[in-house]
């Protein structure tokens, strides 16, 4: 029998709503900073090299990058669970094996990413019709970005490790540090030296390198069970295999997101620049709502991970209704304050310089804004369900429900349709029909396992 882990644990003995909410703080803070360095890049590079240069850092190149580490950070969010419930359960060794195995596959896949990113950037970018003037840019970016591609996987792997174990300040402080970091080295890197670019993708990669220090000194100092030893660094077959079966459908989720993204990306830019633009805003100021939502997925997930694994399974019921009220909560206040504030919001990006940007975004706003909330039992329904390790399904109703309703309905759309209303619509059709399937798959699936979480 494995030695147990220390139980003085809140997210098992404390209020839900309190422990949920404690845990959604930092990491929705984290989440905004992580937004505000990205939003900072690309001021700093449009204002400082040029256009074109922001273009060959956004577009197509964002695209690359928001699919490979998405499909990672889904596969690694196996981990997470896997951890959330060993740690739940107490059960130490079985944790301690689970860690390593992950940084095994965190330095496995950085390699294999470095090598495939440098030597096949230039043919990704053309079959992604990457304008030619960006083209040389653009690869110099993403060649540079992948060549330090490392450190943001095990930044990434050490925070989902911190918070499958209850600790999301620490992630939170780190992500700060980096972009503290990250804004520093661009204004020297892209305004001062001029490095353009290459500077640009230097900065991040150094940043990078700063939040995955932090997290693996932390890893290695910890004197509890997750604690990470070099030597022991290896793949575990039994963990390996738990952490896929959990990993690769959030993985595929992840992958089928930003290709309907993309794929809608492509239908709003046939209605013209000034369609274009006011999307490009909007995307800017509803970001909030997803990392609200977001950050309570992330939430209930490792609530629910750590009671599943103690066996609590009347907290894994109850924190389900209870992280649905927060969240809802959350989103209707932000949906009424993005609806006041949305022209203002507009104008703060420059869309008083064309009346025709403020009136389309305006537009685009009031047909998504009053609607956010249909989106909340998607991301807590899902994550729960990734919690006591069951992953297909949610995964199977996500990528129908959302994503292929979503290419349906634009591709359909537009032939039908001169207006781009009904394209922005299939964001609020696609919440509403997902949200109902994770509604009845709820209420009649068997989605809670009665089973020891080592299986």
């Amino acid at each position: 029998m494995e030695a147990k882990c220390p139980q003085e644990n809140a997210l098992l003995t404390g209020v839900i709503w309190k422990q949920i909410l404690l845990f959604f703080l930092p990491v929705a803070l984290g989440t905004f900073f992580q937004q505000m360095y990205n939003t900072v890049d690309a001021l700093v590079v449009g204002n400082f090299v040029g256009m074109n240069a922001l273009g060959a850092v956004g577009g197509a190149t964002a695209s690359v990058i928001n699919l490979i580490l998405g499909f990672f950070v889904g596969v690694s969010s196996g981990a997470t669970v896997v951890i959330a419930q060993q740690y739940g359960a107490g059960n130490r060794e079985t944790l301690s094996r689970v860690v390593h195995t992950t940084a095994a596959l965190s330095l496995a896949t950085g390699a294999v990413l470095t090598v495939v990113g440098v030597l096949f950037v230039p043919g990704t970018l053309t079959l992604l019709h990457q304008p030619e003037e960006l083209m040389a840019d653009s690869v110099t970016y993403l060649r540079i970005y992948f060549a330090g591609i490392l450190p943001t996987l095990l930044y990434n792997v050490g925070a989902g490790v911190l918070r499958a174990v209850g600790d999301s300040r620490r992630p939170m402080i780190y992500l700060i540090v980096c972009c503290a970091v990250n804004v520093v080295l661009d204004l020297l890197l892209v305004a001062v030296l001029p490095l353009g670019v290459a500077g640009a993708a230097i900065a991040t990669v150094l940043s990078q390198v700063v939040s995955a220090l932090l997290v693996i000194v932390r890893l290695l100092r910890t004197e509890d069970a997750y604690r990470l030893i070099p030597k022991r660094i290896r793949f575990h077959r039994h963990e390996t295999g738990l952490i896929l079966r959990i990993g690769l459908p959030a993985g595929l989720q992840s992958a089928m997101y930003n290709i309907a993204n993309t794929y809608i990306q492509s239908r709003i830019n046939l209605y013209g620049t000034v369609t274009v633009a006011a999307w490009t805003v909007l995307g800017k100021v509803d970001g909030l709502s997803w990392l609200i939502i977001g950050a309570f997925g992330i939430s209930v997930t490792t609530f629910v991970g750590q009671n599943y694994g103690a066996g609590r399974i009347d907290r894994v019921r109850r924190s389900i209704w209870v992280a649905h009220g927060m969240t809802l909560c959350f989103t209707v206040l932000f949906s009424v304050a993005i609806l006041i504030l949305g022209r203002p919001l507009y104008l703060l990006f420059g869309a008083d310089e064309d009346p025709a940007v403020l009136a389309a975004g305006m537009r685009m706003l009031w047909l998504i804004g009053p609607f956010y909330s249909l989106y909340v039992p998607v991301e807590i329904f899902s994550g729960t369900m990734r919690g006591v390790g069951k992953t297909l399904v949610p995964t199977l109703i996500t990528c129908v429900g959302v994503c292929l309703l979503r290419i349906v309905w634009t591709t359909v759309a537009y032939h039908v349709s001169p207006s781009f209303d009904a394209v922005v619509l299939s964001y609020p059709v696609s919440w509403f029909c997902a949200s109902a399937a994770f509604l009845v798959y709820h209420r009649w699936g068997h989605w809670l396992p009665a089973r020891d979480p080592q299986s």
